[in-house]
């Protein structure tokens, strides 16, 4: 194993999102979404760290930042 890290930045949103679908990405069966396990304990990692640096998951009115979040990031019409 490398010793070598990788930085990703993220906004708040592009955090939220990301977070969410990782969530409901975890609670399916990986092995139907994800055809190598290898790639399970990144997704894992990613999540875990998404968890402990969102305050937004834990606050009353979550839905409503996530969605506010989501619609920032669809294209209007």
């Amino acid at each position: 194993m490398s010793d070598s890290q990788v930085t990703i930045k993220l906004t708040s949103d592009e955090a939220l999102v990301l977070s969410h679908w990782l969530e409901k990405l975890q609670m399916t069966d990986l092995s139907q979404v994800v055809d190598d396990p290898a790639v399970w304990a990144p997704i894992y990692r990613i999540a875990g760290t998404l968890d402990k640096t969102l305050p937004e998951l834990f606050a009353s009115d979550y839905d409503e930042q996530l969605e506010a979040a989501r619609q920032r990031f669809r294209p209007e019409d």
